[in-house]
């Protein structure tokens, strides 16, 4: 490994966990920190002065010019779009302030990600650069070419709206494992009843299929009509599996609980390609949203096969 080599590879967590954070999609993550190390390998590292800054900088502008083209084409998606899941790990690298640590675990949860969805490119840019990798703004409006005051504008403006938007409520990750493990048992298990008392009276269940998978194409609302369709899909039944393209009958299937995003998660695999992921949203001890995907587009990420595996 050259010296070029080197000092990208020692950024590019940094470069993917910006790009991720910012896309929403790891697909697009990956081909914007691709992009930036062919900008990088172009050029003479020891002629660039600060090599962390030109590489944030490509690689923040980059993310933002993606968004743009990729927000376009979600507005005639099939049915409600989701960030793509991506399996994290809670080891930090090196030593790494608890509260700074809380940010970038969040920052990376379903939850926030799409609130996130809902800001602009330069606000979501902003936002991500200053509330979860807290850089100053000085540096913020060099990497986006921007004035200082813009840049101080955008980053209020996405703090007002993600204040108002995100989750209100902080949940112990060791309750959000229990929750998570008692409530897929009941799934697996056909207990109805035992789903329903663990959902929320709002409960609120999300589907992303992209047109791709049998799954409602619109929320559903309300603990019957959420533990009705979750033990229907937890039982895996031939249209489902059809639609994502398993022949039951020859397929073996598992089901794993996983890390990603930040917490505990469910996969259901055929012979070892995720079909289904879901995740629940828990608060004072109840499900109050689930997030399923299973669009095969979006989980080629949760194979831990892959080594794509986002350090916090």
């Amino acid at each position: 490994m050259d010296a070029g080599e080197e000092v990208f590879a020692g950024h590019r967590e940094l470069l993917m966990g910006v790009a991720y954070r910012v896309l929403g999609r790891v697909v697009d993550a990956e081909d914007v920190v691709q992009e930036c190390w062919l900008r990088w390998s172009r050029v003479d590292p020891a002629g660039v002065e600060d090599p962390r800054a030109f590489l944030l900088t490509a690689v923040t502008r980059l993310s933002v010019d993606r968004l743009r083209r990729v927000q376009a084409r979600r507005e005639s998606y099939t049915g409600d779009w989701l960030p793509e899941p991506l399996l994290t790990t809670g080891d930090p690298q090196g030593p790494v302030d608890p509260a700074d640590y809380a940010v970038r675990a969040e920052s990376v949860s379903l939850a926030l990600l799409v609130v996130l969805e809902s800001l602009s490119p330069l606000e979501r840019a902003v936002f991500v650069l200053r509330e979860v990798f807290a850089f100053g703004y000085p540096e913020i409006a060099g990497l986006l070419d921007r004035r200082e005051p813009a840049v101080r504008q955008l980053a209020a403006r996405a703090r007002a709206h993600v204040r108002e938007r995100r989750p209100r409520f902080e949940v112990d990750p060791v309750v959000w494992r229990q929750v998570t493990d008692r409530f897929t048992a009941a799934c697996l298990e056909g207990r109805i009843e035992d789903v329903m008392a663990l959902l929320a009276p709002d409960v609120r269940l999300v589907a992303d299929s992209g047109g791709n998978a049998v799954a409602p194409r619109r929320a559903i609302v309300g603990p019957e009509q959420v533990a009705r369709f979750l033990l229907q899909i937890m039982r895996l039944r031939k249209p489902f599996l059809s639609s994502v393209g398993v022949d039951g009958a020859a397929q073996t299937l598992e089901y794993r609980l996983v890390e990603a995003n930040a917490g505990p998660a469910l996969q259901v695999t055929a012979d070892g390609r995720p079909i289904v992921h879901f995740q629940l949203q828990v608060a004072d001890g109840r499900v109050v949203a689930c997030h399923l995907v299973v669009n095969p587009e979006k989980l080629g990420a949760v194979m831990s096969q892959t080594g794509r595996v986002l350090r916090l």
